[in-house]
């Protein structure tokens, strides 16, 4: 932890490097605040101390070998991010998934979603300065890391997708599995809300801290629950549907105060979404393949540019690939939610106090890896 004195005519301010080491940074981010006492008056997140390469990584291998690299970017989203990949390939080639692939992409991917948003939950509260939460959200996690792993083989970085489909099927003991965990996670819903969301502190340190306009998220692009809780109900589930989510009923929460309690609340919210859209993909589960019949052991795409977008954990994810013909990208950019929600935070903090920029950081729940990618 650095300081150092500045001096002007009318104040005597100081600067701090919060991180890059930093628990309530939650990986290797730097933020410099310049401090008036106990207020952050300036802050500026300083990137780079993880970056990995991996868009370029991407230019210099077979397209279908950079599926596990997807992963690495977003750990605690990695099934969406595998999918969306999945997705970008398939419309670059014209290769489509069959119906079964689709609804196991889907289970999977909000079982994912779901683990996501219960970390955040737990490790968000522990910033805040309560132990007891994360006990509770890791042990329904662990549920979900168990159902998956049965099936990818893998607890956290998963590459379970592929162009095409998916690698494995999904048998009766996953099935029985995720019914069990539904049926698990509505029961607590209730001990959740009474043990946190109601509790007078935790209102005290986000009603009214880090507010946020829908004109403030437009002009820094930032998505998902972020922008949810300033009363847009902006999903890329719904705004440009993909896979099989247009078969299912779910709810976009949203909550309009735009504070660091309404996308702690739409965040709550959207797991019991995730659940419904499990269990509706559970019912309709259709037989049949889970692979299409002819995919190209190399797959050359045809020259064009091709864009794949899906619904993250954190808001709106964008793979943008130009192809030259070969079966390795020409270029490949990756739009990220956590890069673009990030850039929020010097105009949203100004003024605060330093306990209240810990509050406000952790509501953008940021995951590092996914911006230093």
């Amino acid at each position: 932890m650095n300081v150092d004195v500045l001096e002007d005519e009318r104040h005597h301010r100081f600067v701090l490097n919060m991180g890059p080491q930093h628990p309530s940074t939650h990986g290797v981010l730097r933020v410099l605040l310049e401090l008036e006492g106990e207020y952050a008056m300036s802050l500026q997140p300083v990137l780079g101390y993880g970056h990995r390469c991996h868009e370029k990584i991407a230019e210099y291998k077979p397209a279908k070998s950079f599926m596990p690299n997807t992963a690495r970017m977003d750990y605690l989203g990695a099934l969406i991010y595998n999918h969306g990949y999945a997705q970008l390939l398939e419309k670059a080639t014209g290769i489509e998934a069959p119906q079964r692939a689709e609804y196991i992409r889907v289970i999977t991917s909000e079982l994912n979603r779901i683990q996501s948003h219960l970390l955040w939950y737990g490790a968000y509260l522990l910033d805040l300065g309560a132990f007891t939460p994360i006990m509770y959200s890791f042990d329904d996690r662990e549920h979900i890391l168990d159902i998956l792993e049965d099936v990818t083989g893998s607890r956290l970085t998963y590459c379970y997708y592929r162009v095409g489909g998916v690698c494995r099927d999904i048998d009766d003991k996953f099935i029985a599995g995720t019914r069990q965990f539904i049926d698990r996670l509505r029961s607590r819903f209730p001990m959740y809300e009474d043990l946190v969301n109601g509790n007078v502190i935790l209102q005290n340190r986000l009603n009214g801290i880090g507010d946020l306009t829908p004109q403030t998220c437009a002009r820094y692009g930032v998505t998902g629950p972020l922008l949810r809780g300033t009363g847009v109900a902006y999903d890329m589930r719904r705004a440009e549907p993909y896979s099989v989510y247009p078969e299912f009923d779910f709810e976009i929460p949203t909550e309009t105060k735009g504070d660091c309690m309404a996308s702690f609340l739409v965040r709550f919210r959207e797991m019991e979404q995730s659940l419904r859209i499990i269990e509706q993909a559970l019912d309709r589960l259709p037989e049949g393949p889970i692979m299409a019949a002819k995919v190209p052991k190399k797959l050359k795409i045809p020259a064009g540019d091709y864009n794949s977008s899906v619904e993250a954990p954190r808001g709106e994810l964008s793979y943008y690939l130009v192809a030259d013909g070969s079966d390795t990208p020409y270029r490949l950019k990756v739009r990220t939610p956590s890069y673009s929600n990030l850039s929020v935070v010097s105009e949203q903090c100004a003024g605060m106090l330093l306990s209240d920029v810990v509050s406000a950081m952790g509501s953008l729940d940021l995951v590092i890896p996914e911006i230093d990618r």
